[in-house]
């Protein structure tokens, strides 16, 4: 009663708030630090935890203390991100916020932009920490074995050492998330950008029933480059799963919708589908991948707040921008080169044509076996040595070196293929032997492919007398084994372009390129 008197019980803990502060100073003594710095880490998973859980013992005393906690009211104007990780004003103390007032970082990078906290918010970081070493301090002597030397903290000091502390935690917390809004805001800059520019595109469009001529106004073009800019800016900081390529104009489009209007015309006239198919594909990627990245944006304008600042954080976001550089990138190589486009148009005709006598080709295109990936190289090869003319621009394409003056065969390495072929050619379908030149053309194709495409065909040299068959099968197989050496070559030299070639083919082949197909949106 005298020590009630006296006023002397203000510093004396009930038992409860005693059994919260014991618990406290056993979650602190659990912490785990760095190393000499003395910091908290919170870089483990096991650092994360115990960090973690002293936080949540922080609040748990503070509520067994009946300590009101700091205003913070200032969370009503967070976004609903922010909103979502602070829903209310409850304390709420949170590793990352704790982890921002240690490292005091203040220039972050996003998306390749730098942006600065203000010297504001590292002062109240500094504040925070001032605030956090005291209640650290106090919760090291709380439980000490040489309680003489270092007596337990009174009442008073831990009650105003976590009240300071909420007030440091809710000021640092005010300015960093804030000022952390603004950035975020800033760095989704590109995509509202994109978003707008695609806006006046389509105010544009809006009412004009003829593209084609709408492509040709200077206005439409103009908007036209901006957006195309736009997205390339995006690709160039976002497309983190290819090249992120900042170089691709609207040159590509325009030629694409050119290319589908020839073919177009050309079905009219009643020309070859088969020619025609590989073309309008091609055309078709880069002109659905270039709808498909307006189509997002008008849907992720609906929900810009889900945007991770960090683009290519988006998973939605990147995948279209994948599919717009690969098809563009394809585009600019061969939509914008007709005589490569016609090559490999070419390429894919003769090989669809050539599954009439080789089914065993339209298997593998079919199944995309990997198989197929050994035979085109060797099939590239024989279609340029049937059609030098028109294959030389796709051969010289990826074998430059090959192929150094307009002479189809000025390489002196390269000769020894053809005069081989020639052999080839005429073991089994002698020149002058009164068969129609077309007939003995698709005579020595069928062959040549079947023996590409297997090594030990059945019935490859029919209807030959037995000397002819065993001199046409020397000839061939002397062929095929150098032929093997330039397939290997045509692989090697520059996969990166060897690839894309054969990728395009294939596709073609198998008409199953096309992306985009529509599914759930993906931000």
């Amino acid at each position: 009663m005298l020590r009630k008197l006296l006023g002397k019980d203000s510093e004396v803990f009930c038992s409860s708030e005693e059994a919260a502060i014991n618990r406290l100073a056993a979650s602190h003594r659990r912490l785990l630090s760095d190393g000499d710095a003395g910091r908290v880490n919170t870089k483990s998973e096991a650092g994360y935890n115990a960090c973690a859980s002293f936080l949540e013992g922080m609040d748990a005393a503070a509520r067994a203390l009946h300590l009101e906690a700091a205003s913070r009211s200032y969370r009503t104007h967070f976004t609903i991100n922010y909103r979502a990780l602070f829903p209310d004003e409850a304390r709420n103390y949170r590793v990352d916020v704790l982890e921002a007032s240690v490292e005091q970082y203040s220039v972050i990078w996003v998306n390749g932009d730098k942006f600065e906290f203000s010297q504001e918010a590292m002062r109240r970081a500094e504040a925070l920490q001032r605030t956090w070493c005291t209640m650290t301090t106090l919760l090291e002597n709380w439980n000490s074995p040489n309680e003489q030397i270092r007596p337990r903290s009174l009442k008073s000091e831990i009650r105003n050492a976590m009240v300071a502390l909420d007030i440091s935690w809710a000021s640092f917390e005010d300015k960093y998330i804030s000022e952390l809004i603004d950035i975020e805001e800033k760095a989704r800059r590109l995509i509202v950008q994109a978003i707008e520019r695609e806006r006046a595109l389509k105010a544009l469009e809006d009412g004009h029933s003829n593209y084609s001529a709408l492509l040709k106004e200077q206005d439409y073009q103009e908007a036209l480059r901006a957006f195309v800019a736009s997205i390339s800016h995006l690709n160039s900081v976002a497309n983190f799963r290819r090249k992120g390529r900042d170089d691709l104009t609207i040159h590509v489009l325009v030629d694409a919708h050119e290319t589908l209007a020839r073919c177009d015309m050309a079905e009219k006239n009643g020309e070859s589908t088969d020619l025609l198919a590989s073309a309008r594909q091609l055309a078709e990627e880069v002109v659905s991948s270039f709808l498909q990245i307006r189509s997002y944006l008008r849907e992720v304008e609906k929900c810009l707040e889900r945007v991770d600042p960090h683009l290519c954080n988006n998973a939605g976001l990147v995948a279209k921008l994948v599919d717009w550089e690969e098809s563009w990138e394809v585009g600019t190589r061969y939509v914008q080169h007709e005589k490569l486009m016609a090559a490999i148009c070419d390429v894919v005709a003769e090989c669809k044509s050539a599954k009439h006598f080789a089914p065993a080709l339209a298997a593998m295109w079919e199944e995309c076996d990997v198989e197929l990936f050994m035979v085109l190289p060797r099939l590239l090869w024989l279609r340029f040595l049937m059609e030098p003319n028109k294959q030389v621009v796709l051969l010289k394409s990826i074998l430059p070196h090959r192929f150094p003056e307009e002479a189809l065969f000025s390489d002196p390495e390269l000769k020894p293929l053809w005069q081989k072929y020639q052999a080839a050619s005429n073991s089994i379908s002698p020149a002058g032997g009164g068969i129609p030149a077309k007939s003995r053309t698709a005579q020595i194709s069928e062959v040549l492919i079947k023996r590409a495409i297997d090594a030990q065909p059945e019935d490859l040299y029919r209807g030959m007398s037995q000397g002819a068959r065993h001199a046409a099968e020397a000839a061939v197989e002397d062929f095929m084994g150098d032929l093997e050496t330039w397939s290997m070559e045509l692989q090697r030299h520059c996969p990166e372009d060897w690839n894309q070639c054969a990728a395009i083919i294939v596709s073609c082949l198998s008409g199953n390129r096309q992306k985009g197909a529509p599914g759930q949106f993906r931000v």
